[in-house]
């Protein structure tokens, strides 16, 4: 049972929390909903190849190394992976030095015959933009902590926004919007409805999106707790300068897990792979098996298999996370829908910032007769909930 004092508290938590977040989530939505169809965009724009009509694994994989240290003679190998969306390429990517964070350059190759598809400079063109802005604001791992900061507030917006609802349009049919009054109310009453109808996905996202900002600190801790376990024999010895064949390190991994398909080969150097193997990561077939990753430590020296084992549970809630914050496991339909409700959150914060932008804008006198006018109706507002508490009528929050 809500009383006159824990809905103030409410109340006073989603009005802040609602001030302080509210232009940050918003420019995340912006560019969330290009992010929607990123692999989408990126094809049109020539920056990402036609997945192969048939999906194979025929080509040699040391070749295409080969074809990439050769066209990019001083930089290094980080990682050669498969795209989820295209099956039938291997992703050959580059880097300034061998434990560099981001890739310098990417190669495409027809996972079947080892054609060279495509080549290109990740580090240009509108999707890069968009995607540095969405995930760290051009600030490296500060700007993506903050970002999960402002996460965290909408989330608590969103719960105190819900509480905070029910008692104001007890008195209001569901999904009123009063048209006949002011458009600063008019606005007020479809900020709460288009709130209170996609709650559900936005706490989702929302909750997702915070989930996702701390995917690099997951992986650090990985890397210095399981990863360091699985090496630890190799710990002290210098570093290899020649690797054996990745080619068969791939078929020695498919080998030790025959119902898995590999992901991605992390090189030595890389955190996901320490500075004496390759980290092979397996992954399921089905759609929810494909973000399950499992590693398989292969020596980089040797070629032989030295570990392997489950991921832990904190990775697998991130992995199982970021498909549920983009949309992207149910093919377009599901895009589409997404990209309907991001819409709609736009919607939602940017009345929300309308609302507080009029009452700034109010002159001061006639501010003061709002809030006051408020305060009257705040306080018959929690007079009602205390009657209520002390008879025992009305129902709980």
């Amino acid at each position: 049972m809500l009383t006159s004092g824990t809905f103030k508290t409410w109340y006073l938590v989603h009005k802040w929390t609602s001030l302080v977040c509210t232009a940050f989530v918003l420019l995340l939505c912006l560019t969330g909903l290009p992010m929607i169809f990123a692999h989408d965009i990126e094809r049109l724009l020539g920056d990402r190849p036609y997945p192969p009509e048939m999906p194979g694994y025929s080509a040699n994989m040391d070749r295409m190394v080969e074809v990439a240290k050769a066209q990019r003679p001083d930089e290094f190998v980080r990682a050669v992976f498969q795209p989820r969306d295209t099956p039938g390429a291997w992703v050959v990517s580059m880097g300034l030095t061998p434990d560099a964070i981001d890739s310098s350059f990417l190669f495409w190759f027809d996972a079947r015959t080892g054609e060279l598809l495509l080549s290109r400079n990740p580090q240009e063109g509108v999707m890069h933009v968009v995607d540095k802005l969405h995930v760290e604001l051009f600030a490296g791992l500060p700007g993506t902590l903050f970002l999960g900061v402002m996460g965290l507030l909408f989330v608590a917006s969103i719960v105190s926004g819900v509480v905070v609802y029910g008692p104001y349009m007890r008195k209001l049919p569901f999904g009123a919007v009063r048209r006949e009054r002011a458009p600063r109310l008019k606005w007020l009453d479809l900020h709460n409805l288009l709130g209170i109808v996609t709650v559900g996905w936005v706490l989702v996202v929302g909750c997702t999106g915070v989930v996702n900002a701390l995917a690099r600190p997951t992986f650090i801790y990985w890397n210095a707790t399981e990863l360091a376990a699985m090496t630890a024999p190799w710990r002290g010895k210098p570093v290899p300068t020649t690797f054996a064949s990745l080619d068969l390190a791939v078929k020695t991994a498919r080998a030790a897990e025959p119902t898995l398909q590999p992901a991605f080969v992390s090189f030595p150097g890389q955190v996901l792979a320490g500075n004496h193997h390759y980290g092979v990561f397996m992954r399921g077939t089905t759609p929810f098996t494909l973000r399950l990753m499992k590693p398989v430590l292969i020596d980089v020296e040797t070629g032989e298999l030295t570990a392997k084992r489950d991921m832990p549970w904190y990775v697998t809630a991130l992995k199982v996370s970021q498909p549920l914050h983009f949309g992207d496991y149910g093919g377009m339909p599901l895009k589409v829908l997404w990209a309907v409700l991001d819409l709609i959150t736009i919607v939602v914060l940017g009345s929300g910032l309308y609302l507080w932008w009029v009452r700034r804008k109010t002159p001061i006198e006639a501010r003061f007769n709002l809030i006051e006018r408020e305060e009257k109706g705040f306080c018959a507002l929690a007079s009602s909930l205390e009657t209520e508490a002390a008879t025992g009528k009305g129902g709980t929050s």
